[in-house]
């Protein structure tokens, strides 16, 4: 999040800023689209900005604790596999740090919720849009 509010304020504002300013000196800003367009953009930029800005002033950066007892909690590294056998490995992340690509999803996901708490072993149901599904736990680690 400190990365896109520094991309976006740092970058991405002063560029729509400028190309706004170029196409306001350009004349009448009624039918002007790249001037429509460029506020369009900056006041997206700003909303943006401020969800960021609120939200950084609320995370806080919370270390992945292996309490010793096997089971998976926030941060959390799960090894599943399904009923057909294929594996999944998923870390549990909050909310504002899911990606998918790099097998992180939100403890609040219906597979992040299925987790939580549960060990080596234990059998999960999960109900997703494309229908239920089985997961067994293979593992449960925690890395740093």
């Amino acid at each position: 999040m400190q990365e896109e509010y520094d991309r976006l304020w740092g970058e991405e504002r002063p560029r729509v800023t400028n190309e706004v300013s170029e196409a306001a000196a350009q004349g009448d800003r009624s039918e002007n689209a790249e001037y429509i367009y460029g506020k369009k953009r900056l006041r997206e930029i700003d909303s943006r900005l401020e969800f960021l800005n609120r939200r950084l002033e609320e995370v806080a950066i919370v270390d992945p604790e292996d309490r010793g007892d096997g089971r998976a909690y926030f941060g959390a590294w799960v090894r599943v596999a399904d009923e057909s056998g294929e594996e999944s490995r998923f870390q549990i992340v909050g909310p504002d740090e899911f990606d998918v690509e790099k097998g992180r999803i939100s403890m609040d996901s219906p597979v992040g919720r299925a987790l939580l708490g549960r060990q080596q072993g234990d059998e999960v149901r999960v109900r997703r849009p494309r229908g239920d599904v089985i997961f067994e736990i293979l593992e449960v680690c925690y890395e740093r």
